[in-house]
């Protein structure tokens, strides 16, 4: 609970924020801070503290850069951008793998957690240098406003902006950002597309967070592999980077539309589920590494589309609100239960083969659910303007750019 809050928390101050890349900054600066934390820990509950505050700089950087990356490719490559930013996760989290495999006995773990904040350090400090740009959706909030032929000058007031005195901005409360998150979480709630998406998003990161953390035991365990934190990471490092990057362009191939998007999912969700099922069930290592790859290069083919699928249902100003709950709801519901719970049905079974097979099976659960997507009445809502920020962008204009804007 305390993470959803503090992701819950960013969500509102994405409102209220200056400048977007400012707050990419402020997250990555906290992001970075609590990684060394983790370095430094000298218990389980600092190191437990430390990891929920890394979830703080996730949530600004995956709630802004997403939609970044959507206003700035072009048309007919943006699930390929995506496809290509996305593409780090799996590779970041296999490299930890051949981490622990190739050095991780001559080095203590710590020392993982330390270059990874030295390396990291330059990227908030450049969320704070860099000049603000507009993203779409998004109030231009570190303006002024900027007096027409229609507006009253020399001291005159606007009616409705009697707070406006001495070139100050109208007060804005607290109570104002938490209304608008809660009308924009019910708008949200209410989206068909946006809600199946997620649920599938949520069971497929259920499995995926679960094969992250027992992957290498259960390996093991299995096949008696003499590295399987090597072998894993191999595996995940290839397959993730290049069913990624498949997967977005394909989309792009397909043309990139929300039905499309979800006939993706379900039919790579599927048919990975089947290979990684098969994989499992074949006693020879050689036969296992052969199919699980192909069930690994069709389950990560599914990172972009998702994305895209969020990005596109909701209006733009209500884009990084969408990644952010998103993001929150695969962790709540998805990878953080999904170990403590595989390991309890371990418990039970005594046989890493058969656990194996029942959590690989909720592949099909989520193929399933983003199959319903491809029958429910989807709107790409990119280019629909929010009338608040029609109105806004007419009155206002960044102080660091030219004197003429456009959105």
């Amino acid at each position: 609970m305390i993470l959803f809050q503090l992701h819950g928390f960013l969500c509102i101050f994405k409102f209220c924020s200056h400048n977007p890349f400012r707050l990419i900054g402020v997250g990555l600066s906290v992001w970075t801070f609590a990684i060394a934390g983790c370095g430094c820990s000298f218990d389980f509950w600092s190191i437990a503290i430390c990891r929920m505050l890394v979830g703080v700089g996730e949530a600004s950087f995956i709630s802004l850069a997403a939609p970044f990356i959507d206003d700035n490719a072009p048309v007919e490559q943006k699930t390929a951008w995506l496809a290509t930013f996305y593409m780090c996760i799996p590779a970041g989290t296999a490299l930890g793998y051949v981490y622990g495999g190739l050095v991780g006995g001559l080095f203590n773990w710590r020392v993982a957690f330390w270059v990874e904040a030295i390396l990291m350090l330059p990227f908030p400090i450049l969320g704070f240098v860099m000049k603000p740009l507009h993203l779409k959706g998004f109030s231009p909030m570190e303006s002024k406003l900027i007096p027409t032929s229609n507006e009253p000058r020399d001291g005159e007031m606007l009616a409705g902006d009697q707070g406006l005195k001495g070139g100050s901005k109208s007060p804005s409360t607290l109570m104002d950002h938490i209304t608008r998150f809660s009308k924009d979480m019910q708008e949200l709630l209410r989206d068909q597309v946006y809600v199946i998406n997620v649920l599938g998003y949520i069971s497929y990161n259920f499995v995926i967070g679960a094969y992250s953390y027992w992957g290498p035991k259960a390996g093991y365990s299995i096949y008696h592999m003499n590295n399987a934190d090597l072998l894993f990471g191999g595996i995940t490092i290839v397959c993730g980077i290049c069913g990624t990057l498949a997967g977005g362009l394909i989309l792009d191939k397909m043309t990139s539309t929300i039905s499309n998007a979800f006939k993706l999912l379900s039919g790579a969700t599927f048919l990975g589920a089947i290979f990684c099922l098969i994989a499992f069930c074949f006693k020879s290592l050689s036969g296992f590494i052969v199919l699980f790859s192909i069930g690994e290069l069709l389950i990560f083919a599914t990172q972009a589309p998702v994305n895209y699928v969020s990005l596109h249902c909701v209006k733009p100003n209500l884009r990084a609100l969408s990644m952010a709950i998103s993001t929150v709801s695969i962790h709540i519901f998805g990878d953080v239960p999904s170990s403590p719970l595989v390991g309890i049905l371990q418990d039970h079974i005594h046989d890493w083969r058969k656990t194996a097979l029942c959590l690989t099976s909720i592949f099909f659960l989520a193929a399933i659910i983003w199959f319903i997507g491809i029958f429910l009445r989807s709107v790409d809502l990119f280019n629909e303007d929010d009338d608040d920020q029609s109105t806004t962008r007419e009155q206002r204009r960044p102080l660091l750019e030219d004197t003429s804007y456009e959105a």
